[in-house]
């Protein structure tokens, strides 16, 4: 799907050809979640409105229809001046008022808000949250709601030995949970996720966790649900996978880690999406791309994340050099840029700094060297 956008919310034109993996940066409220929204709305619209209708959530015209979707205050994100094309074709807010649109959904989206979906601990249902509050919120707590209830009647949720390769699992251990495990336990009658360091253990409530385990644990159940024990993928229409800001209270050698698992997610067929405030989801990508050019093997794809050699990272590596990458950076003016190259050299300054994430190391280590270069002068010219 290609998707240009002119005027809508703070987006002056967007021009967005999605890769296998496409990364959207820029600073803070320009557009990256709304963009990503609409993605979804555009390819879910009639799954989306039958979701709404199942919830008895009614809208008498477009503006409700969009504040029930994209929140509270932006039911008039579309304006007379707004143009959006799917495919190079027109979509008019009638359209996603009255279009004959397919239940099937095309997007799973995996919110920036995603910690919402766990209060305490314990997750959260659509019809717990309020009619404004953000859809795509709403419905990723739901299926974390359905997965736990439906999915997880076993105590551990990780390690969990058919979920995701045992390369995989150790760095999640590693790099995040560390010596404990994530488990489910009964109080009061209800489901409550906890962490135990041993099965006698007394469990660490959800509260008292790391800013880091709490962001990344709903972020876990959401690929859990994307990749079902014992199949390569969920068995339906799903082609796509939204992750916003997969970086959040995350250490970079988890960051590195989240970005594995969304390389797994492509090797299992998916196309994703992520939009992120952390240059080394892009040093990943540049370092990706790189090797593309320049025949670089499985070995340093392993090498760079640094995974032991088998049958499964060696696929997964091989697979990561075959793909398609595309960046995107959403600047203060509206106006969105292809920066896919990644050029540290490019004549276009926000390509060179990397949409800015690179932008800030670059500017302290000339000024570190100027210090230093500055002092030795002085120092030659006092002896």
């Amino acid at each position: 799907m290609q998707l240009t956008v002119q005027h809508f919310g703070p987006i002056s034109e967007a021009r967005l050809k999605p890769g296998d993996l496409t990364v959207l940066v820029g600073p803070q409220a320009t557009g990256k979640s709304l963009l990503l929204e609409l993605f979804k709305l555009l390819l879910d619209t009639g799954a989306i409105r039958k979701t709404l209708r199942d919830y008895n959530l009614v809208w008498e015209n477009t503006t409700q229809l969009l504040e029930l979707y994209f929140g509270e205050g932006l039911g008039k994100l579309i304006q007379n001046e707004t143009r959006i094309l799917s495919d190079q074709k027109l979509v008019t807010p009638e359209h996603l008022l009255k279009r004959r649109a397919s239940n099937k959904e095309q997007v799973f989206y995996i919110p920036a808000q995603r910690v919402m979906s766990l209060r305490d601990g314990i997750t959260r249902p659509f019809t717990d949250f309020r009619p404004g509050d953000p859809f795509v919120v709403r419905q990723f707590s739901e299926v974390l709601h359905r997965l736990v209830q439906t999915e997880f009647k076993q105590q551990t949720l990780f390690p969990q030995p058919q979920r995701f390769n045992k390369a995989l699992r150790e760095k999640i251990r590693t790099h995040i949970f560390g010596e404990y495990a994530l488990e489910i336990s009964v109080d009061r009658m209800q489901r409550r996720f906890v962490l135990r360091r041993s099965p006698e253990g007394e469990g660490l409530p959800f509260l008292v966790w790391s800013a880091g385990q709490r962001e990344f644990t709903p972020l876990l159940l959401g690929l859990y649900w994307l990749v079902p024990a014992g199949r390569v993928r969920r068995q339906n229409s799903l082609e796509w996978v939204v992750v916003e800001e997969p970086e959040m209270g995350l250490h970079p050698h988890a960051i590195t880690t989240v970005v594995l698992l969304l390389l797994e997610l492509l090797r299992r067929g998916y196309r994703v999406l992520v939009s992120t405030h952390a240059p080394h989801v892009l040093d990943v990508v540049w370092a990706l791309q790189v090797f593309q050019r320049y025949n670089g093997t499985e070995e340093d794809v392993r090498r760079l994340f640094d995974l032991k050699a088998d049958q499964f990272t060696r696929a997964l590596a091989q697979q990561a050099l075959t793909k398609t990458y595309r960046v995107y950076f959403f600047s203060r003016d509206g106006q969105v840029y292809d920066i896919s190259g990644l050029d540290p050299g490019s004549e276009q300054p926000e390509e060179a700094g990397w949409g800015g994430l690179t932008e800030f190391s670059g500017r302290v280590g000339d000024l570190v060297a100027e210090v230093v270069t500055r002092h030795k002068s002085l120092a030659d010219g006092m002896s």
